[in-house]
């Protein structure tokens, strides 16, 4: 088991550091459009190109399922932290907690695999993106959290909960 964690522990760390940047990058770009719009509605000397609104909107929604996965790893989003994990409430309500997010990431991906397949028939209309692309957001989101639950609730069964929060909680390491 030690083994099994210390590998995930390692992949997750990784796909954390790609996100960190994969992230940065979504949101220059939602940027650079973002700004586009506002400036080219101004400036008459600039055309103005329809598919940045809807390509800003992709933009933002991959930020933020993917920010809402490194949210799970460092239970940054999902967790209110009124009880301490050393005494017996605490420690049922962080089994509870972990649990119910592995539970609500596996819907992601059961739900997100067939809302992304329902894309393969649609294309976006000013971009005309094939919409698997913006819609694969919430499967591959899904897998994230799973992986990223997973570790929790595997370092909380070999450490217990105030283990898993020493080690895991907003660590802001990369």
């Amino acid at each position: 088991m030690r083994t099994l964690l210390a590998g995930l522990d390692r992949l997750n760390r990784g796909i954390e550091r790609v996100l960190v940047v994969l992230l940065l990058l979504l949101l220059f770009g939602f940027l650079i459009l973002v700004i586009y719009q506002l400036v080219s509605r101004n400036l008459e000397i600039l055309p103005r190109i329809y598919w940045t609104e809807e390509m800003s909107r992709f933009l933002f929604q991959w930020m933020v399922m993917l920010g809402a996965a490194v949210g799970v790893l460092r239970a940054d989003h999902f967790v209110l932290k009124a009880l301490h994990p050393t005494n017996l409430v605490g420690r049922i309500a962080a089994w509870i907690r972990e649990i119910l997010m592995l539970l609500v990431a596996v819907a992601f991906v059961w739900f997100g695999y067939d809302f992304g397949i329902s894309g393969l028939r649609r294309t976006s209309t000013a971009a005309q993106l094939p919409m698997i692309w913006v819609y694969s957001a919430f499967c591959v989101a899904g897998v994230l959290m799973v992986l990223f639950s997973l570790q929790r609730v595997l370092t909380m069964v070999q450490g217990g909960a105030a283990e898993m929060e020493r080690r895991l909680d907003n660590t802001g390491t990369l």
